[in-house]
């Protein structure tokens, strides 16, 4: 049998493992629903290994890349999870202070996928910071299944004020010129909004598919922000426009892009919902954006 191939798929798979990934189906009913389109050659157990992540053979930066000093630190939450682990990332030609960007995870901690993004974003110019809000709970546990259970277990008050407190980190890191800006995934890019809430210092924030804050809370935040979205990512999407309505009462400086054709989780190089070109285009932008508001 050929491998497959993401046209392959059914966009109703899609949909279904975005609630199984969101934690709208367990995974016994995730296996149940996906065996509908179990047909002809194909299997549950091939569309269950398409849509699990490759953490092998889809990253972008080696995790010894020369050109950056990439290692894990520690670093102090009092008002959140306590001593949280994070990837460190700064460039080996350091020259002068540089920018600091913040990178949220997912809801299922520090995998792979966000450590290699925290390294990119370093080959970039800037020192990243990556935590991991598993860390009370032991930290990422190695698959992506049971960092979501665990990370279902943290109040969700407490990881922002993880975040929040990496922020203080690199506003004190003896190479960061102060100028901070956050990006975020999914659960990531509902903390990178909320961050431009919650932090008034914070000068540009990028959430990729977040959650989106209330019209009060919208109202707080002095941040640029630079908004992407995947045109077939229902779930999220449907809060946007009282988003934007909020974003222009409040005159708060914002872009956003809508991808076409594309599932939540673009930028994901890890699993079959990435997209290519939507990824590399979100991603240009996202640099530019940093570079044109902390540099």
């Amino acid at each position: 049998m050929q491998p497959l191939k993401k046209e392959d798929i059914n966009q109703e798979v899609f949909d279904l493992y975005d609630d199984y990934a969101h934690n709208k189906l367990n995974r016994r009913q995730f296996v149940e629903k996906l065996s509908i389109y179990a047909i002809g050659g194909l299997t549950v157990g091939s569309l269950l290994s398409f849509m699990s992540p490759d953490y092998v053979n889809t990253l972008l930066v080696a995790t010894d890349d020369p050109r950056i000093n990439s290692d894990y630190i520690k670093y102090d939450s009092p008002k959140g999870g306590g001593s949280i682990k994070a990837l460190l990332s700064i460039p080996k030609d350091l020259s002068g202070k540089l920018p600091g960007v913040i990178v949220v995870h997912e809801n299922r901690g520090l995998n792979p996928y966000i450590e290699d993004v925290g390294r990119q974003t370093a080959l970039h110019g800037f020192i990243s910071i990556a935590p991991d809000a598993l860390t009370p709970l032991g930290g990422y546990p190695g698959n992506d299944d049971d960092g979501r259970e665990m990370q279902k277990k943290r109040n969700s008050n407490e990881m922002l004020e993880d975040f929040i407190a990496a922020f203080d980190y690199l506003k004190n890191h003896k190479n960061c010129n102060g100028k901070i800006g956050v990006v975020g995934f999914c659960f990531g890019g509902g903390i990178a909004n909320k961050m431009a809430v919650n932090v008034p210092e914070l000068k540009a924030a990028v959430p990729f598919y977040g959650g989106q804050p209330t019209a009060e809370e919208t109202a707080k935040i002095k941040a640029s922000l630079l908004i992407h979205y995947a045109a077939l990512d229902t779930r999220v999407n449907e809060g946007w426009p009282a988003y934007e309505t909020a974003l222009k009462a409040n005159k708060v400086e914002y872009t956003t892009h809508f991808y076409e054709g594309v599932n939540h989780g673009f930028h994901n190089t890890t699993t079959p919902r990435y997209d290519k070109a939507a990824a590399e285009l979100a991603w240009q932008r996202t640099i530019a954006f940093f570079r044109e508001k902390l540099v």
